[in-house]
Order: C-alpha cells, then structure tokens, then sequence
C-alpha cells in the first residue's frame, strides 16, 4: 500500500521546519510527502527547496493565493494530486512523534479513518523549542501539557476500537484515511470558509457514508506547537453547515475535490 503524507501549512516556516525534521526521523516514511501551502510565501518555498535534496522520497509542494483560510480548499488540491493509497495528515505546526507514519499505517483499515492524540507545546517554551530545534519529546518533556497523551504505549492502543458516532477527540491536523473513500464524500466541503468545522464536516460525511472512526491512543501522536487563535468570525457560519450535515446524513458536498479531478 501506498501512502502520502500531507502536512497543511500556513506562513510559519519556522515551524514547518520542525515537523520536517520530525519527518526525517521517521521509523517509518510514507511514499511521498506533499505540503499544501494556504498561501503563498517565498521563505516557506525556499525552506521547502532546501529539504527536498534532503529526503529520498518526493517532497511536493502545492500553493495558492492568499485569500484568507482557505484550508478546505488546499487539502482539496492535495488529495487529488497525492499518488498514495492512504492518506496521512498533519498541520505544519504540529511534530510528529518518531512512530507517527508507522502508527497510522499499521492500523490503516478499509471502511475506517483514523484519529490520534495531540499535546500541546505551551506558549513560554517556544523560545527554547525553536532555539534547539526540538523535535523529540515524552510524557516528562519541559514546556508540554496534558502530559498523559503523550504516553506511547502500544499495547493500549488496542483497547479503542473502531466506532460509528462522532468523536469529540477527533482533530485534523492528526488523521488518515484511504483517498477513495476520500473522493467518494467529494473531499472538504470548500463551502466552509475561515476557522472551524472544515476537519469534522468532513469526518462526519465520512461517517455518514459507512466509513467508521477509531481513535490511536497512546500511539500516532503530534506535539502541536503554540499559536494566537485565528479568527472565528466564520464560525456560526460553519457551524450550520455542520449541523445540516448531520441533520440530514449527507455524505457529498457540492463544492468538493471533484473540481481537481
């Protein structure tokens, strides 16, 4: 099976370099990795040139013009250019932990998405975590809350079992999912504009067409790195959007990857 990585980025290189390093250090890599840029800055593509020497498998590049959070959109033109089989996603502030890829690849399943764990980096160890350039961490790390969820115990894992509700616990910047099953819902709803919603409305679709989620705890793990809140200003908006996804069972959205096809 193959596999593509993408991590969705939006002007941090600064950070985005730390999620590439914690992808050099993988135990295991995917077939290609694709960053899909919400924007379109020139220190992020000079940071990108510079790694692609660095990895033996692609590294892809994807960009559009900056017209405000358009994250549905950029994750649109990623699956539909991404070669892989399964599709691994994470944010580009959030570093992997070593096991990530093997983690998702190895309880990848037909007719299921995944969903780990994130711990959060606080904000007054940034300054440390960028100087060192820190990619590795564990439950007993400085600068990191909410410790437990970076415990790395397979043998747990196996207690979560797969299910067909929605879970509060999911997140988008750790997920994965076969790409057909992807391209049957018709991807991110583009519909969703600004902050919020666009990661769960998708997952719900997945949901509402058969696909069941199951939470990796204790493995496939992310330490997302502190940041302002983005505006919210879309929320409400998104929000109905959501609800009506769940009211009425949709599982296309009109406004989807289609267009990339």
């Amino acid at each position: 099976m193959t596999s593509t990585l993408i991590i969705s980025t939006y002007n941090w290189p600064q950070a985005l370099e730390l999620v590439l390093k914690s992808i050099q250090n993988q135990s295991k890599m995917p077939s290609e990795i694709i960053v899909a840029e919400d924007g379109e800055d020139e220190e992020t593509k000079s940071l990108l040139t510079s790694y692609s020497e660095k990895f033996e498998i692609p590294l892809i590049h994807i960009w559009h013009e900056d017209k405000g959070f358009r994250k549905a959109v950029i994750l649109n033109k990623a699956i539909a250019k991404a070669s892989g089989d399964y599709i691994i996603q994470a944010d580009g502030d959030c570093i992997l932990h070593r096991h990530f890829v093997n983690d998702h690849l190895s309880f990848a399943s037909n007719n299921m998405y995944l969903y780990g764990s994130r711990v959060n980096i606080q904000k007054n160890y940034l300054e440390t975590l960028f100087e060192n350039k820190q990619i590795k961490f564990s439950p007993f790390s400085r600068g990191i809350k909410k410790r437990t969820r970076a415990l790395y115990l397979p043998l747990l894992s196996s207690l979560y079992k797969e299910h067909s509700e929605f879970s509060s616990k999911y997140r988008g910047c750790n997920t994965s999912y076969f790409r057909e099953d992807a391209i049957r819902v018709n991807g991110y709803n583009e519909s969703i504009q600004g902050w919020g919603r666009e990661d769960s409305e998708f997952a719900i679709r997945l949901l509402n067409s058969g696909v069941n989620g199951r939470r990796l705890r204790y493995r496939g793990i992310v330490f997302h790195i502190f940041h302002p809140e983005k505006s919210r200003d879309q929320l409400d908006r998104n929000d109905k959007i959501e609800k009506e996804t769940i009211k009425n069972n949709i599982t296309w959205c009109k406004l989807g990857i289609d267009q990339y096809l």
